[in-house]
């Protein structure tokens, strides 16, 4: 018997049916083991020796492969044709060699796509395990843990509230920091553009001011109203004549086929995919024998697949979409070894796969595959020139005709930020013409800061900076997500606070380390191990020679040290001058304190040095309020039973009320549907009375009671809870209503056979089970009976497809599957045994992630 060792079921059984005869396959459910999460599991005194984990959720999966593996004849190891595949065979390797279970015959296989063909070629082919990549992955590996665990301590002990570091992660960071500032920076410039509205033979176009009093007109140079107003009043007294028509041919080659980061890219652009999802369904459409390998640097196709691709364009378009030659693309990859071939389908004769998401996605893939074998288009750029009778004003118009489509037929490659159009179509004009003049416009503009990065234009710039790789970009833009060190919105990258901070002490202690050439420079060094031109050791040695004394340096400081060096390093951005000249330091509330940037339990805030006697405070990162001032704590007035004042305060966790002062005060967050500006002395009043009983349950006659809580406001009665819609509602809502939200809230959210599905989705296709759609505690989710998976963000549900929702249960039952079954008790026994888990660890375990 033949043991055939791959990652997952799909591509198990997939492999195990193209084989057949005495091939028996199985998968590792990916890695099987990884460095422990604790000191020591990389050693640099000692060559850089790695002490490996198998993780404990794989073990009945090992034993499968050991049982079997004891009773092959020779072992097939045909995990992904990349480092990380080439890893997990290793792997595989090393845990079966710890068992004496290897068989004497071990063989590498790859193979670029999941089909009948392209698996039994690689089975006529097999190869000795790449020493080169497994290297290269261990280099890496070590690098990672050695950064994580030395550089995350020295955060947790000198900036509070920090919760890791990362080689790659933390430089991603520093991008999307940068980018902030640099939009905090900016001072917006005005400017203005004279355009007239003309007509020729009926059709209509614009023509913009390029030449006013004979001088060259510039985006910016016109700056004032006045000469805006001037410039228009020329344009509408003067008789414009077409000077001169140039008509250019100009031609568009098709893009490339995807690699992983164009991918990423693309599917963000036109499918609004993160990184991560988008993986996640390539891989699955790999799986399912669609695609050929989705990690990969490789822009160039298989000469099998372009000859199949020519086919289906000549099938599908007339023989002008066709070039005459096959094209040809190089790869920029430095590696060759991990440049394989661009992501393409398997099979050019299908059009479509699958629903949903995956249909999509394959969809992007196909027409980019398939355009990369077409013609070029050709189009025609047209510019037009009209003077007045005097030759010191001028406009210009632009215009463009598509001539022949070629490739644009089918695909165009999105944009990441809008640009200028010239696409206008332009009547025929000729030099001579005078064309009619029916308005004329001069708008206001003013400069833009550079637009936050996207997905797409976060994972182009790490590309074009040579920091990190096209398979780690998702990941490593999740960890971002995760650390709450990035926020999301309109599918923009914003700064948290908490990642400006961990920014800013990288950058003023270890500046190198997050420095882009330098990162860059160890990614070139890695790829060198890869090719067998470096020694994995001595990349790591020079690395830690460096890195270790600076992280001792650094740990020696005081925290107070950390935080005065911090202040001074931020100064500009959260002290910056005031147009009145004034002291941008000076505390707001007590007017002669100095404020500065303070450490706290929860993270850095800024405090008044006159503290306690002054107890002005303001979040990290808030250069200041309304207009950009400080504006402090604000009495909104005396509360009408107690006398004593009500006070709106900014705190570390945002706004807030209090009442009285000391111990004895009372406070309350401002709810977030309630906006500063509708904060009234009575609204005060009545946030300060909270909780507010409606009354007793007319059942049960236990009180029912209206609340704020951390996920809005609520309506508590017996321990079970129901949703209010607004705050307002806290001070509305009577009895019948609320006994009907409750009524409704054990209904909808209960246990049990009680709870209602939101959707019925239909039956799984691999297993026949009943699949639902579910309102859970912390958002939707997908359960089959046995296995519930939450709803990605990324899917919206009223959207969600069977196949979805059954791809993701398949998921998530796979990534545990030693979990089902378990009972608590044993858990319990052997956590029992144990002696008590310190905490460190638990964060070092964090920081390693």
């Amino acid at each position: 018997m033949q043991l055939v060792i791959v990652e997952s079921p799909a591509k198990a059984k997939t492999i195990e049916k193209y084989l057949g005869g005495d091939f028996h396959v199985l998968a590792s459910y990916g890695h099987i083991r990884d460095l422990p999460a604790k000191d020591g599991s990389v050693d640099p005194d000692d060559g850089f020796a790695m002490q490996w984990e198998n993780y404990g959720d794989k073990g009945k999966q090992l034993k499968a492969i050991a049982d079997e593996a004891k009773k092959a004849t020779r072992l097939i190891l045909a995990t992904d044709p990349d480092r990380e595949g080439e890893a997990i065979s290793w792997h595989v390797q090393e845990v079966l060699r710890a068992k004496k279970a290897l068989p004497a015959t071990v063989d590498r296989v790859t193979f670029n796509a999941i089909t009948k063909a392209a698996v039994l070629e690689a089975m006529a082919k097999p190869r000795s395990l790449d020493e080169d990549l497994i290297d290269a992955y261990r280099a890496r590996r070590a690098l990672d843990y050695l950064v994580g665990f030395t550089l995350s301590p020295v955060l947790w002990r000198k900036l509070p509230g920090a919760k890791s570091a990362g080689r790659v992660q933390s430089v991603a960071l520093r991008l999307v920091v940068e980018r902030e500032r640099e939009i905090e920076s900016f001072v917006a410039q005005e400017y203005w553009s004279v355009a007239a509205e003309m007509e020729q033979g009926g059709q209509s176009f614009t023509a913009r001011l390029v030449r006013w009093k004979g001088e060259k007109i510039e985006r910016l140079t016109i700056g004032k109203e006045g000469d805006a107003m001037a410039a228009k009043a020329d344009v509408e007294a003067g008789r414009f004549t077409v000077e001169k028509v140039e008509t250019k041919p100009v031609s568009r080659n098709p893009p490339p086929p995807f690699t992983t980061s164009t991918l990423q890219q693309e599917a963000a652009r036109k499918l609004g995919f993160s990184a991560s999802h988008t993986m996640r369904v390539a891989q699955q459409l790999y799986e399912d024998g669609a695609i050929t390998y989705m990690r990969t640097d490789g822009v160039q196709m298989d000469g099998s697949a372009i000859s199949a691709a020519r086919k289906a364009i000549a099938e599908r378009y007339d023989g002008g979409y066709l070039p005459e030659k096959p094209r040809q693309y190089q790869t920029k990859a430095k590696n060759a070894q991990e440049a394989h071939e661009a992501i393409r389908p398997t099979e050019f004769s299908r059009d479509k796969v699958g629903s949903g998401d995956h249909a999509r996605l394959y969809d992007l893939i196909f027409k980019r595959a398939l355009a990369s074998q077409m013609a070029s288009a050709r189009l025609e750029r047209t510019t037009v020139d009209m003077v007045d009778g005097t030759g010191q004003h001028a406009l210009r118009a632009t215009g463009q005709v598509v001539i022949f489509p070629g490739f644009l037929a089918l695909y165009e490659e999105g944009r990441d930020d809008a640009e200028d159009d010239d696409s206008k179509l332009l009547p025929r004009l000729n030099a001579g013409d005078a064309p009619a003049k029916k308005k004329v416009m001069a708008e206001q503009h003013f400069t833009q800061p550079p637009p936050r990065y996207s997905e797409a234009s976060l994972v182009k710039k790490l590309e074009e900076l040579g920091i990190g790789r096209p398979s780690t970009y998702a990941s490593t833009l999740q960890v971002l997500k995760d650390r709450d060190y990035v926020r999301i919105e309109k599918n923009r990258f914003f700064a948290e606070e908490s990642g400006r901070l961990v920014t800013a002490f990288l950058e003023r202690f270890f500046e190198r380390y997050v420095s882009y050439d330098f990162t860059a420079g160890l990614e070139d060094e890695l790829d060198e191990i890869s090719g067998g031109r470096a020694q994995w050791q001595a990349v790591l040695e020079a690395f830690w020679r460096d890195f270790k004394p600076k992280t001792a340096e650094v740990m020696e400081q005081k925290p107070s040290d950390i935080t005065a060096e911090l202040d001074k390093f931020l100064e500009p951005m959260l002290f910056p001058p005031k147009a009145d000249g004034s002291n941008p330091r000076a505390c707001p509330l007590c007017g002669d304190g100095q404020l500065s940037l303070r450490g706290g339990r929860f993270g850095a805030f800024i405090a008044c040095s006159n503290y306690p006697e002054c107890k002005f405070t303001r979040k990290f990162g808030q250069p200041g309020g309304k207009d950009g001032e400080d504006t402090g704590p604000e009495v909104l007035g005396k509360h009408p039973e107690t006398g004593l004042d009500i006070t709106k305060k900014s705190g570390r966790f945002g706004p807030y009320i209090e009442m009285g002062e000391g111990k004895e005060a009372k406070r309350g967050s401002i709810p977030k549907d309630l906006p500063d500006g509708e904060l009234t002395l009575d609204w005060a009043v009545k946030l300060l009375s909270l909780p507010r009983e409606v009354g007793l349950h007319p059942e049960t006659g236990k009180p029912i009671v209206a609340n704020i809580g951390r996920f809005g406001p609520y309506l508590l009665h017996d321990g079970k809870y129901g949703r209010l819609s607004s705050t307002a509602e806290i001070f509305e809502v009577g009895m019948n209503s609320a006994v009907v939200k409750l009524a409704e809230a054990a209904n909808k959210g209960g246990r049990g056979a009680s709870r209602e599905p939101l959707k019925v989705l239909g039956k799984h296709p691999r297993t026949e089970a009943e699949i639902k759609l579910m309102e859970g505690r912390y958002g939707p989710y997908v359960t089959d009976g046995t296995t519930n998976a939450t709803l990605p963000k990324t899917i919206e549900q009223d959207a969600l497809t069977l196949e979805e929702a059954a791809q993701l249960i398949d998921a998530r039952a796979a990534a545990a599957p030693a979990k089902k079954g378990k009972k608590k008790a044993p858990a319990k026994k052997a956590a029992a045994k144990k002696p008590a888990a310190k905490k460190a660890p638990a964060k070092k375990k964090a920081a390693a992630e």
